[in-house]
């Protein structure tokens, strides 16, 4: 029997919907969770990652991680790990399909709907298999609950009048779940060195600069900058490949540019060999940001 019959995926600071499952029912009960979804969907930013609403025929589940939430519509029967655990793999696999990037990037509702076939895939796996075969993966689910158990939302939570919230005070910002990145490599590790190292010269180079500058002139402030803007870019190189951040990609090529140009400009006090070498390691660098992902889910609910 199905007990998961609606899902969707929204964007958390926004509640744009990304993409969702086709639905086959027109009820007029469905309908109006649905709508109750959406409306719920536009606030997400105020509650916690985990949060339900339950009526007497359906409930709503929500999973909300950084800026990517999932939601569902269930019925009243399905247990809460269970629902949970669809949430969660199915946050995992729709992160794993779309970088950071494109999802901050959408503008137009449902912008990912060729997702459909997943969420579709999905909801069939965990309407139809046997819940003995997810065991190990539920219990995990009913721990983390018990620790930590959502927020539980009224009817009125999920309805908003004249786009006033019903006079709720919005609950207090939990801090956002850790993202486990994979693990550190041996590339990736002599990525850092060399980055701390250029790091280090062009502070040393900078600074030494600004001292003799500020004794003798002022034309110098380009150069000092040129030395200093480099450095603080491979510190934040560093940052990036040790832990994760929204819009990698955008910040590791403007990193990567302000490197470029600082050693370009630089071209009358380092050789050719020298703005080559921390080029490249600005390149090695933003090349090992850009492969080192979230880790993937170990355990992923029988899917």
């Amino acid at each position: 029997m199905s007990m998961i019959f609606f899902a969707c995926v929204v964007r958390v600071r926004d509640g744009l919907p990304l993409s969702a499952s086709t639905d086959f029912y027109h009820t007029q009960d469905f309908l109006e969770w649905k709508r109750r979804l959406k409306t719920l969907g536009l606030r997400l930013a105020q509650y916690p990652g985990r949060g339900s609403a339950g009526g007497r025929d359906f409930s709503i589940h929500f999973s909300s991680f950084g800026d990517v939430a999932c939601m569902a519509i269930c019925s009243c029967q399905c247990p809460a790990a269970m629902a949970f655990c669809f949430l969660e793999t199915l946050w995992w696999e729709f992160t794993a399909s779309y970088d950071t990037t494109c999802i901050g990037l959408a503008s137009r509702p449902y912008a990912f709907l060729e997702f459909d076939s997943i969420i579709q895939k999905m909801k069939w796996h965990f309407n139809y298999v046997s819940s003995s075969q997810m065991e190990s993966s539920l219990e995990k689910i009913h721990e983390e609950l018990k620790l930590q158990p959502p927020v539980v939302l009224t009817l009125e939570d999920t309805d908003v009048a004249n786009g006033v919230m019903n006079g709720h005070t919005p609950m207090p910002l939990e801090p956002a779940p850790n993202f486990r990145m994979e693990p550190v490599t041996a590339l990736g590790i002599l990525s850092l060195i060399l980055n701390i190292m250029c790091a280090a010269l062009n502070l040393i180079r900078g600074v030494h600069l600004a001292e003799h500058s500020l004794q003798v002139a002022h034309e110098e402030i380009g150069n000092i900058l040129a030395f200093l803007v480099p450095f603080v870019a491979c510190i934040f190189q560093c940052y990036l490949y040790l832990f994760y951040s929204p819009a990698r990609t955008m910040k590791v090529v403007l990193l990567l540019l302000f490197i470029c140009l600082g050693n370009m400009y630089l071209h009358g006090l380092r050789n050719l060999w020298q703005i080559l070498f921390h080029i490249g390691v600005a390149v090695l660098s933003s090349y090992q940001i850009l492969t080192r992902q979230l880790q993937e889910k170990q355990s992923d609910c029988g899917v």
